[in-house]
Protein backbone atom coordinates (compact mmCIF):
# COMPACT_ATOMS: atom_id res chain seq x y z
CA UNK A 1 0.00 0.00 0.00
CA UNK A 2 1.34 3.42 -0.95
CA UNK A 3 2.25 5.75 1.93
CA UNK A 4 1.27 9.44 2.03
CA UNK A 5 4.92 10.40 1.53
CA UNK A 6 5.31 8.12 -1.52
CA UNK A 7 2.03 9.35 -2.98
CA UNK A 8 3.08 13.01 -2.65
CA UNK A 9 6.41 12.22 -4.28
CA UNK A 10 4.63 10.87 -7.37
CA UNK A 11 2.16 13.80 -7.42
CA UNK A 12 4.99 16.35 -7.19
CA UNK A 13 7.01 14.58 -9.86
CA UNK A 14 4.22 14.46 -12.44
CA UNK A 15 2.52 17.81 -11.95
CA UNK A 16 5.25 20.17 -13.22
CA UNK A 17 6.12 17.81 -16.07
CA UNK A 18 2.65 16.86 -17.33
CA UNK A 19 0.18 19.16 -15.56
CA UNK A 20 -1.54 16.16 -13.97
CA UNK A 21 -3.37 17.08 -10.76
CA UNK A 22 -3.53 13.78 -8.86
CA UNK A 23 -3.75 15.13 -5.30
CA UNK A 24 -7.24 13.72 -4.69
CA UNK A 25 -6.56 10.41 -6.47
CA UNK A 26 -4.48 8.39 -4.00
CA UNK A 27 -6.70 5.29 -4.24
CA UNK A 28 -6.52 5.35 -8.06
CA UNK A 29 -2.73 5.82 -8.07
CA UNK A 30 -2.27 2.93 -5.65
CA UNK A 31 -4.71 0.69 -7.54
CA UNK A 32 -3.04 1.21 -10.90
CA UNK A 33 0.54 0.90 -9.68
CA UNK A 34 0.64 -1.61 -6.85
CA UNK A 35 0.73 -4.81 -8.93
CA UNK A 36 3.23 -3.27 -11.37
CA UNK A 37 5.56 -2.34 -8.49
CA UNK A 38 5.39 -5.87 -7.04
CA UNK A 39 5.83 -7.59 -10.41
CA UNK A 40 8.81 -5.38 -11.20
CA UNK A 41 10.60 -6.41 -8.01
CA UNK A 42 10.62 -3.00 -6.32
CA UNK A 43 10.28 -3.19 -2.52
CA UNK A 44 8.18 -0.04 -2.34
CA UNK A 45 7.03 3.01 -4.31
CA UNK A 46 10.07 5.05 -3.26
CA UNK A 47 12.46 2.47 -4.72
CA UNK A 48 10.48 2.59 -7.94
CA UNK A 49 10.57 6.40 -8.06
CA UNK A 50 14.34 6.34 -7.46
CA UNK A 51 14.67 4.30 -10.64
CA UNK A 52 12.25 6.51 -12.56
CA UNK A 53 14.26 9.62 -11.67
CA UNK A 54 17.57 7.96 -12.56
CA UNK A 55 16.41 6.39 -15.83
CA UNK A 56 18.01 8.52 -18.54
CA UNK A 57 16.13 6.71 -21.31
CA UNK A 58 12.84 8.09 -19.98
CA UNK A 59 11.16 4.70 -20.50
CA UNK A 60 10.13 4.23 -16.87
CA UNK A 61 8.70 7.74 -16.74
CA UNK A 62 6.63 7.07 -19.85
CA UNK A 63 5.29 3.82 -18.34
CA UNK A 64 4.30 5.79 -15.24
CA UNK A 65 2.44 8.37 -17.36
CA UNK A 66 0.74 5.59 -19.34
CA UNK A 67 -0.48 3.99 -16.10
CA UNK A 68 -1.89 7.17 -14.60
CA UNK A 69 -3.58 8.86 -17.55
CA UNK A 70 -7.14 7.72 -18.10
CA UNK A 71 -8.01 7.27 -21.75
CA UNK A 72 -11.74 6.65 -21.92
CA UNK A 73 -13.08 7.47 -25.34
CA UNK A 74 -15.39 6.03 -27.98
CA UNK A 75 -16.65 6.69 -31.49
CA UNK A 76 -19.46 9.26 -31.78
CA UNK A 77 -18.70 10.64 -28.29
CA UNK A 78 -20.40 14.04 -27.87
CA UNK A 79 -21.52 13.82 -31.48
CA UNK A 80 -23.09 17.29 -31.34
CA UNK A 81 -19.56 18.65 -31.74
CA UNK A 82 -19.04 16.81 -35.02
CA UNK A 83 -22.43 18.00 -36.26
CA UNK A 84 -21.47 21.61 -35.52
CA UNK A 85 -18.04 21.07 -37.08
CA UNK A 86 -19.67 19.79 -40.27
CA UNK A 87 -22.56 22.25 -40.51
CA UNK A 88 -20.88 25.48 -39.37
CA UNK A 89 -17.08 25.27 -39.10
CA UNK A 90 -16.31 23.44 -42.34
CA UNK A 91 -18.51 25.61 -44.61
CA UNK A 92 -16.76 28.68 -43.11
CA UNK A 93 -13.33 27.13 -43.68
CA UNK A 94 -14.18 25.99 -47.20
CA UNK A 95 -14.90 29.60 -48.13
CA UNK A 96 -12.05 31.11 -46.10
CA UNK A 97 -9.39 28.72 -47.40
CA UNK A 98 -10.70 28.30 -50.96
CA UNK A 99 -7.41 29.61 -52.43
CA UNK A 100 -4.89 27.61 -50.36
CA UNK A 101 -7.12 24.58 -49.66
CA UNK A 102 -5.06 23.93 -46.51
CA UNK A 103 -6.90 23.10 -43.28
CA UNK A 104 -4.99 22.92 -40.00
CA UNK A 105 -6.84 20.82 -37.44
CA UNK A 106 -5.41 19.46 -34.20
CA UNK A 107 -6.82 16.84 -31.87
CA UNK A 108 -4.83 17.35 -28.66
CA UNK A 109 -6.05 14.28 -26.76
CA UNK A 110 -6.00 11.52 -29.36
CA UNK A 111 -6.19 8.62 -26.89
CA UNK A 112 -6.81 5.33 -28.77
CA UNK A 113 -7.74 7.10 -32.00
CA UNK A 114 -11.53 7.21 -32.01
CA UNK A 115 -11.77 11.00 -31.92
CA UNK A 116 -9.21 11.87 -34.63
CA UNK A 117 -10.60 9.16 -36.92
CA UNK A 118 -14.08 10.64 -36.36
CA UNK A 119 -12.80 14.09 -37.36
CA UNK A 120 -11.17 12.60 -40.48
CA UNK A 121 -14.40 10.78 -41.42
CA UNK A 122 -16.42 13.99 -41.08
CA UNK A 123 -13.87 15.81 -43.26
CA UNK A 124 -14.00 13.17 -46.00
CA UNK A 125 -17.77 13.06 -45.86
CA UNK A 126 -18.05 16.86 -46.07
CA UNK A 127 -15.64 17.40 -48.97
CA UNK A 128 -16.72 14.30 -50.91
CA UNK A 129 -15.31 14.25 -54.45
CA UNK A 130 -13.37 17.46 -53.76
CA UNK A 131 -11.49 15.86 -50.86
CA UNK A 132 -8.33 15.13 -52.86
CA UNK A 133 -8.02 18.81 -53.76
CA UNK A 134 -7.68 19.79 -50.09
CA UNK A 135 -5.05 19.14 -47.42
CA UNK A 136 -7.28 17.99 -44.58
CA UNK A 137 -4.81 15.93 -42.56
CA UNK A 138 -5.57 15.87 -38.84
CA UNK A 139 -2.71 16.17 -36.35
CA UNK A 140 -3.51 13.88 -33.41
CA UNK A 141 -1.34 13.96 -30.28
CA UNK A 142 -1.34 12.35 -26.86
CA UNK A 143 1.13 12.19 -24.00
CA UNK A 144 0.70 8.41 -23.71
CA UNK A 145 2.71 6.27 -26.11
CA UNK A 146 0.65 3.24 -25.10
CA UNK A 147 -2.63 4.63 -26.45
CA UNK A 148 -0.95 6.07 -29.54
CA UNK A 149 0.21 2.56 -30.52
CA UNK A 150 -3.41 1.40 -30.40
CA UNK A 151 -4.53 4.45 -32.36
CA UNK A 152 -1.96 3.88 -35.10
CA UNK A 153 -2.92 0.19 -35.32
CA UNK A 154 -6.53 1.28 -35.88
CA UNK A 155 -8.14 -2.03 -34.81
CA UNK A 156 -11.55 -1.90 -33.13
CA UNK A 157 -14.25 -4.34 -32.08
CA UNK A 158 -17.75 -4.40 -33.50
CA UNK A 159 -18.97 -3.20 -30.10
CA UNK A 160 -16.71 -0.13 -30.32
CA UNK A 161 -18.17 0.67 -33.75
CA UNK A 162 -21.80 -0.03 -32.87
CA UNK A 163 -22.86 3.64 -33.05
CA UNK A 164 -20.92 4.47 -36.22
CA UNK A 165 -23.24 4.91 -39.25
CA UNK A 166 -23.30 1.75 -41.39
CA UNK A 167 -22.20 3.70 -44.47
CA UNK A 168 -19.08 4.96 -42.66
CA UNK A 169 -18.35 1.52 -41.26
CA UNK A 170 -18.36 0.01 -44.76
CA UNK A 171 -16.42 2.85 -46.35
CA UNK A 172 -13.70 3.45 -43.74
CA UNK A 173 -13.21 0.04 -42.07
CA UNK A 174 -12.32 -3.44 -43.22
CA UNK A 175 -13.75 -6.43 -41.35
CA UNK A 176 -11.17 -9.08 -40.53
CA UNK A 177 -13.20 -12.27 -40.78
CA UNK A 178 -10.75 -14.28 -38.70
CA UNK A 179 -10.70 -12.03 -35.63
CA UNK A 180 -14.08 -10.37 -36.19
CA UNK A 181 -12.45 -6.99 -35.63
CA UNK A 182 -12.62 -3.88 -37.76
CA UNK A 183 -9.44 -2.32 -39.16
CA UNK A 184 -9.22 1.30 -40.27
CA UNK A 185 -8.58 1.39 -44.02
CA UNK A 186 -5.34 3.00 -45.22
CA UNK A 187 -7.32 5.71 -47.00
CA UNK A 188 -8.52 7.01 -43.60
CA UNK A 189 -5.33 6.15 -41.71
CA UNK A 190 -3.28 8.31 -44.03
CA UNK A 191 -5.48 11.30 -43.10
CA UNK A 192 -4.34 11.28 -39.45
CA UNK A 193 -0.82 12.08 -38.24
CA UNK A 194 -0.28 10.59 -34.77
CA UNK A 195 2.48 12.11 -32.62
CA UNK A 196 3.50 11.92 -28.96
CA UNK A 197 3.21 15.36 -27.37
CA UNK A 198 3.02 16.74 -23.83
CA UNK A 199 0.59 19.67 -23.56
CA UNK A 200 2.85 21.28 -20.94
CA UNK A 201 5.59 21.81 -23.53
CA UNK A 202 5.83 24.80 -25.89
CA UNK A 203 3.50 24.35 -28.84
CA UNK A 204 5.47 23.49 -32.01
CA UNK A 205 3.09 24.91 -34.62
CA UNK A 206 4.66 27.02 -37.36
CA UNK A 207 1.27 28.18 -38.67
CA UNK A 208 -1.88 29.12 -36.79
CA UNK A 209 -4.56 26.43 -36.52
CA UNK A 210 -8.16 26.62 -37.73
CA UNK A 211 -9.72 24.22 -35.24
CA UNK A 212 -8.52 22.60 -32.01
CA UNK A 213 -10.27 19.67 -30.34
CA UNK A 214 -9.13 19.52 -26.71
CA UNK A 215 -11.93 17.47 -25.25
CA UNK A 216 -12.04 15.85 -21.82
CA UNK A 217 -8.38 16.43 -21.02
CA UNK A 218 -8.43 19.57 -18.84
CA UNK A 219 -10.30 17.70 -16.11
CA UNK A 220 -6.86 16.44 -15.03
CA UNK A 221 -5.42 19.94 -14.58
CA UNK A 222 -5.76 22.50 -11.79
CA UNK A 223 -7.01 26.00 -12.60
CA UNK A 224 -3.59 27.56 -13.02
CA UNK A 225 -2.33 24.83 -15.38
CA UNK A 226 -5.60 25.02 -17.31
CA UNK A 227 -5.29 28.80 -17.68
CA UNK A 228 -1.72 28.53 -19.00
CA UNK A 229 -2.77 25.83 -21.47
CA UNK A 230 -5.74 27.85 -22.71
CA UNK A 231 -3.54 30.90 -23.33
CA UNK A 232 -1.28 28.76 -25.52
CA UNK A 233 -4.32 27.35 -27.32
CA UNK A 234 -5.74 30.84 -27.94
CA UNK A 235 -2.42 32.09 -29.30
CA UNK A 236 -2.18 29.06 -31.62
CA UNK A 237 -5.55 29.65 -33.29
CA UNK A 238 -6.22 31.68 -36.40
CA UNK A 239 -8.56 34.66 -35.86
CA UNK A 240 -12.04 33.15 -36.00
CA UNK A 241 -10.66 29.68 -35.20
CA UNK A 242 -12.66 27.24 -33.09
CA UNK A 243 -11.95 25.35 -29.87
CA UNK A 244 -13.99 22.30 -28.80
CA UNK A 245 -13.72 21.13 -25.19
CA UNK A 246 -15.56 18.34 -23.35
CA UNK A 247 -19.23 18.93 -22.54
CA UNK A 248 -18.59 18.55 -18.81
CA UNK A 249 -15.62 20.95 -18.87
CA UNK A 250 -15.63 24.68 -18.24
CA UNK A 251 -13.55 27.56 -19.53
CA UNK A 252 -12.88 30.80 -17.66
CA UNK A 253 -13.22 33.54 -20.24
CA UNK A 254 -11.46 35.99 -17.92
CA UNK A 255 -8.32 33.98 -18.72
CA UNK A 256 -8.66 34.13 -22.50
CA UNK A 257 -11.09 36.25 -24.53
CA UNK A 258 -12.86 33.41 -26.34
CA UNK A 259 -16.31 34.06 -27.73
CA UNK A 260 -18.72 31.42 -26.43
CA UNK A 261 -20.73 29.73 -29.18
CA UNK A 262 -22.20 26.92 -27.07
CA UNK A 263 -21.19 25.75 -23.56
CA UNK A 264 -18.34 23.58 -24.97
CA UNK A 265 -17.64 25.38 -28.28
CA UNK A 266 -15.58 28.56 -28.37
CA UNK A 267 -14.21 30.88 -31.01
CA UNK A 268 -11.23 33.21 -31.16
CA UNK A 269 -12.13 36.82 -31.85
CA UNK A 270 -11.66 38.10 -35.38
CA UNK A 271 -12.02 36.39 -38.75
CA UNK A 272 -15.00 36.69 -41.00
CA UNK A 273 -18.10 34.74 -40.03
Amino acid sequence: MITDEEFLRIVRYLKPRYGLDLEQKKVIVNGRMENYIKAGGWHNFNAYMDDVENDRSGNLEMILVNMLTTNHTYFMREFEHFEYFRKVVLPWLKTKESAKKDLRIWCGAASTGEEPYMIAMVLQDFFGVEHNMWDTKVLATDVSTKVLKKAMAGIYTGEQLKDVPEQWKRHFFRLDKVSGQYIVKDELKSEVLFRQFNLMEAFPFKKKLHTIFLRNVMIYFDERTKAELLRKVYDSLEPGGYLFIGMTETLDRNTVPFQIIQPSIFRKQGGNS
